[in-house]
């Protein structure tokens, strides 16, 4: 990482008890970097909404000097923000296509069968992945918080247990279904506060001979690609393999294999076992454990200097839409995502900058983004609008997205990434 060599104590520390580090207990005194004040990403605030009062929580993460868990402290409480969900996962027609691909894989890694196995996944959202189980045959049960996405994903014949994963309500499940050949929590890892009970959630759920895969956003990538968006009140933990490690040792689980994958712009799948049943470690991990090591990540010191890159993307956002505005150009944006949110609070851009965003969630249409009051429209509204610059704010679809708006071109239309890098690109490149 660029900058200071030395982790800075924030200013607070010296005037507020420190939390405690939710893995180990340790007082986090150390900022990894502090994005100010924002309101919950998911919380859209309707047309009678819009000029009430809006709540805004410090998104201030820290690094435990101790275990090396990159965390927010929980400002707000996981079922303040996931009792009426807003993100469906099967709106992203590549993200279904990466959760059908994950099930064949693991059909032939686990060597799973219809007849015998039983497959859970944990925030298990609309179905988007245990679908794909379904069809197969195989009995599975989804454990999902959030009850509206939930009763898509028994619309779609997926059975669905509204719950929150812990120890206890994982025991419960085992009890009630038996134990799982294949746990599979995707994206969910960083999400729930009290992660050790959750580790233990899993391997309460999951056989004996059997394995829990994980998938996360890799804190390497984040730190590399300038991923500060990712940053938001529903993500408590920021994960490297290593730290991945701890917690899951903690809960009795041990990784055995990991894989690096391309989705969220950079993310680790993790193999993990019963620890008194784990065979030895793929030379994977080792290789994977290597690459954070170089990288300064098994360090407090190495975690320095994340803040100096997320105030240079910043300006250098705000420059291109202040030209853009200054020329009369019109800037929309495509997509309104949770992690949009944090990104266009941290920049203090508000719709004298981006006119409205456009999302193929219908339940998000007449609903304006959080803090920034983009207003959300149907993806239509782009070609009313005919705007000069179509700013991509799930950036790590923008494959997807290109291909999608890529008649935009026929009125001179351009498309812009704002992450990892500022990017101004064609449709349909």
């Amino acid at each position: 990482m660029t900058g200071s060599t030395k982790a800075p104590l924030s200013i607070d520390a010296a005037l507020a008890p420190a939390p405690p580090c939710r893995l180990c207990g340790n007082p986090l005194r150390r900022t990894f970097v502090d994005l100010g004040l924002s309101p919950l990403c998911e919380s859209y605030p309707t047309v009678d909404q819009v000029d009430g009062p809006e709540t805004f929580y410090p998104l201030h993460v820290r690094v435990c000097e101790s275990c090396l868990l990159v965390q927010l402290p929980s400002y707000v409480p996981a079922e303040e923000i996931f009792d009426d969900y807003a993100y469906f996962s099967s709106y992203s027609d590549s993200w279904v296509a990466h959760a059908r691909r994950f099930v064949d894989d693991a059909v032939e890694r686990l060597g799973l069968t219809p007849e015998e196995s039983y497959v859970v996944e944990v925030a298990s959202n609309d179905g988007y992945l245990l679908q794909h189980v379904v069809d197969r045959g195989m009995r599975c049960l989804g454990i999902e918080p959030s009850s509206n996405v939930a009763e898509a994903a028994v619309a779609r014949g997926v059975p669905t247990q509204v719950d929150f994963l812990g120890e206890q309500t994982g025991a419960k499940a085992r009890e009630a279904h038996g134990p799982a050949d294949l746990v599979v929590a995707n994206n969910v890892f960083a999400h729930v506060p009290d992660i050790v009970d959750f580790a233990r959630g899993l391997r309460a759920l999951v056989a004996d001979e059997g394995r829990v895969s994980i998938e996360i956003p890799h804190l390497l990538r984040l730190v590399q690609g300038n991923e500060y968006d990712t940053i938001y009140h529903e993500h408590y933990s920021y994960l490297s393999l290593l730290t991945t490690q701890r917690v899951l040792e903690s809960a009795g689980l041990t990784v055995v294999d990991v894989e690096e994958l391309a989705s969220h712009g950079g993310s680790l799948r993790t193999w993990s076992a019963p620890s008194e049943h784990a065979p030895a470690p793929s030379s994977e991990v080792a290789r994977v454990l290597r690459l954070e090591a170089d990288a300064g990540l098994h360090t407090v010191e190495g975690h320095a200097g994340f803040a100096e890159q997320v105030t240079s993307v910043r300006d250098e956002v705000l420059r291109f839409l202040l030209e853009a505005r200054r020329e009369g150009r019109r800037v929309v944006a495509y997509g309104a995502p949770g992690k949009g949110n944090t990104l266009l609070n941290h920049c203090g851009i508000r719709p004298d900058l981006i006119e409205f965003a456009v999302d193929r969630n219908p339940y998000k249409h007449g609903r304006f983004t959080p803090g920034a009051h983009l207003p959300i429209l149907p993806p239509e509204a782009l070609d009313e609008a005919r705007p000069d610059f179509v700013v991509v704010m799930p950036w790590n679809l923008r494959q997807e997205i290109s291909a999608q708006l890529a008649h935009i071109a026929t009125w001179g239309g351009r498309l812009v990434c704002f992450l990892p890098r500022l990017e101004v690109f064609e449709p349909g490149t």
